[in-house]
């Protein structure tokens, strides 16, 4: 088991809790050559890797390249196993911050137990899938924001592909695809 300072930890267990990793900005009180002391030490052991930041998005940097440009600090999958936490299969993050095209991957997420997003997750799960009008009376959602969820929360965000087809009996019917979780858009209609 590896042991981490709580400095460490903290950088850490903050950049994890965003969707693009940055480890920006540092905690607070951390700052000047002992701020550069602990980043130099994670960069070194492959927690941190410095990339370009993207100032039109507004990233925190780290440090100036010059010409207006900077780098900024995200946390590797070391970084992530380092805290305990299960790297996602994500694109290189070097990619997203160089606006490179991006080459969809299979994403392994388990939404908080309780939810209406883990609901709707379980819905369509199961063999029979769901319509929308089981969808809205599970979750309370109104019938957009259902749409919304399977397109935005699980096919972008989650990488789930969610499929629908036209059954006599019941309508439209949803369901998770479980052979095919690697398409960029989240919902396909047959």
């Amino acid at each position: 088991m590896i042991k981490l300072s709580e400095t460490q930890i903290t950088i850490l267990t903050t950049g994890a809790q965003r969707t693009d990793y940055i480890a920006m900005p540092l905690p607070k009180g951390l700052a000047g050559a002992a701020a550069k002391m602990a980043v130099t030490k994670m960069i070194e052991r492959g927690w941190l890797q410095e990339v370009d930041a993207n100032l039109r998005r507004g990233e925190p940097l780290w440090r100036e390249t010059g010409d207006g440009h900077g780098t900024t600090l995200v946390v590797t999958d070391a970084g992530l196993l380092a805290i305990g936490i299960e790297p996602v299969v994500a694109k290189t993050k070097v990619a997203i911050h160089e606006n490179t095209v991006e080459v969809p991957v299979t994403k392994v997420s388990t939404p908080r137990a309780g939810t209406k997003q883990a609901m709707l997750i379980t819905l369509l799960r199961t063999p029979d899938g769901a319509t929308l009008d089981e969808i809205v009376a599970a979750t309370g959602w109104l019938a957009h924001t259902a749409r919304g969820a399977m397109s935005g929360a699980l096919g972008k965000k989650l990488g789930l592909v969610v499929i629908s087809a036209k059954e006599d009996e019941r309508g439209r019917v949803y369901r998770i695809n479980p052979t095919d979780q690697t398409r960029p858009s989240g919902l396909v209609h047959d």
